[in-house]
């Protein structure tokens, strides 16, 4: 999260305030991890909407807002960076209330209470320029308006278990909050879903968050949330109850729309960097983050070594991958794939769109116009402020948005700030060419020598330095044409007794080095990425070459 920058994970704790205790959870804003939104919110009474003072509303505000509305939470709109140069808060405002509208808020919910902060200082207050020294103007707006639960202390258990965590010394812990009754320690209880028997438990401890700490309590009331340990086999979604009481309804989230297959490692230098490697080892970890990832699908693949993991985006299904590659686990991944639907009136193919909106200096309008229109880009708007700055927002097909991030950067000089959000299920768009540019693909095993790149090096970008073990299908640059081109990078010079001091004058390019989240973006279909604790390597998949070559004789 550090590194990336965006929250992935929700957090809760909560703190006391004029004796009132006050949840404070926490979610992330990205559309890939919606399904954290999803569970979070059956747990909260109202919502903070937080939006920046220059920027206003995000494609993903709309998101979170669409969630929290569709459930009747009351929301309180927070514009935070006040303090920032050239905040427009009255702007934010009132594009945050054509939000509301265009979500189709009703005229209550429209009427939405606003709090100035700034994070930074610890600053807020009612006005913009009548602000207070603490955030004490933002806790009793909290108190104020959103409504305390409504809950019965004395009626039958019920709480829906919407988190899970895992302690080496207490075991599975699961988190929730407390619908009806009250949970003590040591109590007897029932596990279940509606429509399924349920099945019985002991609770040993109960904790709950105090300023970011876990405390051991003896019973929970109503309306508070919890922590509980001693239940191994309770999962997200189970209902914990009292004999007499009902199961609550499960957590429902929104399908996924993109998947990708992850393999056991086939590369020569399989097993070298991995601790764990085989496909039980892979199996295990994918079914023990089902547990907890909501809105992610694993089915199997075409063999036994193979697996189809589906996501809510590529991002969030590389944010799994980059904590196995952290873990010790050491696989393949195909390119990400986008997940079709079928029309049951007319039997047409459906495909997902987003919606895409770029921030881009004017300059730069016709690059960026140009890219996405590429892709069966539908342009719906585009405005530029006084400050020279672009807003295009366009309707694209996920297929499209597959590696558009890096092109857009390359094309504007790293200067454009694209967001994206899924809009829905559209008809097919038709093929979209996503690369125009072929591999170097490297021609035999060895290490990677001065000499063999600097004559590589012209025929595009190198991915590679010397002193890099390399092999035999590996790809080692971007060739400048179309089509995929083998080149030799561990050749050496031949040793001859005629002296030379050539060796000292050659001049590489610096190569491009690439994250695992540009690898995923640059593959094609016929290329593999095999990802170790050490290393992130692109290579070319031998059983799609197998094909090809089957393919060109039967053409013979």
């Amino acid at each position: 999260e550090r590194e990336r920058g965006i929250t992935i994970l929700s957090k809760n704790t909560a703190v006391t305030y004029k004796d009132t205790k006050i949840n404070i959870i926490d979610t992330p804003g990205h559309a890939d991890f919606g399904g954290e939104v999803e569970r979070v919110l059956n747990m909260v009474d109202g919502v903070l909407l937080l939006v920046d003072a220059i920027e206003g509303p995000m494609p993903q505000t709309r998101f979170v807002l669409k969630k929290a509305l569709a459930l009747d939470k009351k929301v309180v709109l927070v514009v935070n960076k006040i303090d920032r140069e050239g905040a427009r808060p009255d702007w934010v405002v009132d594009t945050t209330f054509d939000l509301f509208c265009s979500l189709g808020a009703t005229d209550e919910q429209c009427e939405f209470p606003v709090i100035y902060a700034s994070g930074f200082q610890g600053i807020a207050g009612a006005e913009p320029d009548d602000m207070a020294d603490n955030l004490e103007p933002l806790f009793d707006m909290v108190i104020n308006e959103v409504p305390k639960p409504v809950v019965d202390q004395t009626a039958p258990l019920q709480m829906l278990i919407t988190n899970l965590d895992y302690d080496e010394f207490k075991g599975r812990i699961a988190l929730g909050r407390v619908n009806a009754g009250t949970i003590k320690t040591a109590q007897q209880i029932k596990i279940g879903v509606p429509g399924e028997p349920a099945r019985s438990g002991k609770v040993n401890e109960v904790f709950i968050y105090n300023n970011f700490k876990r405390t051991d309590v003896d019973s929970v009331g109503a309306g508070d949330i919890c922590a509980i340990a001693g239940l191994p086999d309770v999962g997200i979604g189970e209902t914990i109850m009292a004999d007499g009481a009902e199961p609550l309804p499960t957590i429902e989230v929104e399908e996924p729309t993109v998947r990708m297959t992850f393999n056991v490692n086939t590369s020569p230098f399989a097993g070298r960097e991995g601790k764990f490697v085989t496909s039980r080892n892979i199996k295990e970890r994918l079914d023990r983050e089902l547990e907890r990832n909501l809105a992610l699908r694993v089915e199997p693949g075409d063999t036994a070594d193979t697996f189809v993991v589906c996501g809510r985006g590529a991002l969030h299904i590389t944010i799994l991958i980059e904590n196995m590659r952290r873990e010790g686990y050491e696989f393949c991944i195909g390119p990400p794939q986008v997940i079709t639907k079928t029309d049951p009136d007319s039997g047409a193919t459906l495909e997902p769109f987003e919606e895409a909106v770029v921030e881009v200096g004017e300059e730069y309008n016709g690059a960026v116009v140009e890219l996405l229109s590429n892709r069966k880009g539908e342009m719906l708007d585009l405005m530029t402020n006084d400050k020279g700055t672009t807003t295009i927002k366009y309707k694209v097909p996920t297929r499209g948005l597959l590696g558009v991030r890096n092109a857009i950067l390359t094309a504007t000089r790293g200067t454009a700030v694209l967001n994206t959000i899924f809009d829905g299920y559209y008809p097919y768009a038709g093929d979209i060419t996503m690369r125009d540019n072929g591999s170097l693909v490297a021609f035999e095993t060895g290490q990677v020598t001065s000499y063999a790149l600097f004559s590589a090096q012209e025929r595009g970008v190198m991915f590679v330095k010397p002193g890099v073990d390399v092999y035999e299908g590996q790809v080692v640059g971007i060739h400048q044409r179309q089509g995929d081109l083998k080149v030799n990078v561990a050749k050496r010079k031949a040793a001859t007794n005629v002296r030379s001091n050539k060796d000292a004058t050659v001049v590489l390019n610096e190569p491009k080095l690439l994250s695992l989240d540009d690898c995923v973006e640059y593959i094609a279909n016929d290329e593999l990425v095999e990802v170790t604790p050490e290393s992130v390597r692109i290579l070319k998949n031998a059983k799609m070459d197998k094909k090809a070559q089957k393919q060109a004789a039967m053409k013979k």
